[in-house]
């Protein structure tokens, strides 16, 4: 990438290391910006990149000021994903951690922040289709990771002023290479999974790539377009496909059989609330094999009318599906190859 830095000072990554995080981190060393990141942990290939690293916890308000030192532009990936969990657990990291966030960028002068969102948090159970930014915040949540985003959200959105500008994006269902949530979790569940409902249900994906893109496009915009400060926007491939035909495809670049058995999404959400009362009641670890909120999401169609994202923030994906999946394919067998060495 050649465009001009997007910075005159250093930039900051929460969450640098992961999937997304790490290839913002990239695109920025590409464009010769200074980067810094801020994770839980530290990251040989960030060290390779130049990049600083700061190591903390989002609850540390401390450590948040810290990283915000010299600093005008934030971008903000950093949060606690997943399905299961105590509820505090997300609270702390996704609420507690982006207020201590807002709090340390206006300490500090930070003039903009850009903070990946998700679409989960307009997700009230059922079919979304074509839906954009008008929807309201679901009123139902059966786990805690949409219900503590949708929150932090509104807090990003509500420090909108003179001083921050901020822009919120919704990637829905992120995959690519160097995946280590969405793509391992499909793969390491390939011989038990069942396709829940008539399989005809549609959603939207976007490529790890494209996703960057979309978060490097929104803050160039919130430099020239202050009006677009406090918005929301969804950003995808724009190219909605069967959600299991997108789960084969995964499997097929893993060289792993397509899903053969099926279940319908009624027994799956009753399966999910008997597994749910199970884990809690007996304290079980790890997590269930199956909950409501993922019966209804792998049942349900979720895509979205991404025109804003077009028009205000000039995004378009660039690596196409069929693309996506050749590069995944090709490092999921580099993997196997270096696990052999």
């Amino acid at each position: 990438m050649t465009s001009a830095s997007l910075s005159s000072r250093t930039i900051l990554v929460t969450g640098g290391g992961g999937f997304l995080g790490k290839a913002i981190v990239r695109m920025l060393v590409a464009r010769g910006d200074k980067v810094r990141s801020f994770s839980r942990s530290l990251y040989t290939k960030l060290d390779t990149m130049g990049v600083e690293q700061l190591q903390g916890d989002m609850a540390d308000a401390q450590a948040l000021h810290k990283a915000c030192q010299n600093v005008d532009l934030v971008f903000h990936v950093a949060s606690k994903t997943g399905v299961w969990g105590p509820d505090e657990a997300y609270y702390q990291t996704n609420v507690v951690g982006t207020q201590h966030l807002i709090q340390a960028c206006r300490r500090n002068g930070v003039r903009r922040l850009v903070y990946t969102s998700s679409p989960s948090v307009v997700f009230d159970g059922g079919d979304m289709e074509g839906v954009d930014e008008t929807a309201p915040y679901a009123t139902h949540c059966h786990a805690p990771y949409p219900r503590t985003k949708a929150m932090a959200e509104q807090l990003v959105r509500q420090a909108a002023d003179q001083t921050l500008k901020t822009i919120s994006l919704r990637p829905h269902l992120i995959w690519g290479p160097e995946d280590n949530h969405l793509v391992p979790r499909i793969i390491q569940r390939a011989r038990r999974l069942r396709q829940v409902g008539d399989g005809q249900n549609r959603v939207d994906t976007i490529y790890v790539d494209n996703a960057a893109q979309a978060h490097i496009l929104a803050a160039e915009q919130l430099a020239v377009r202050p009006e677009l400060s406090g918005r929301v926007y969804f950003i995808s491939q724009d190219a909605p496909v069967r959600l299991w035909d997108m789960v084969n495809a995964i499997l097929a670049a893993a060289d792993l059989p397509p899903v053969q058995r099926k279940v319908s999404a009624a027994a799956a959400w009753r399966i999910g609330a008997l597994l749910e009362w199970a884990y809690r009641s007996f304290r079980l670890p790890g997590e269930p094999p199956m909950t409501r909120f993922v019966a209804k999401e792998l049942a349900t169609s979720h895509w979205f009318d991404i025109r804003a994202a077009r028009q205000d923030l000039g995004y378009r994906p660039r690596i196409s599906i069929e693309e996506g999946l050749r590069r995944l394919r090709q490092w999921l067998q580099d993997e196997k190859l270096r696990s052999k060495v």
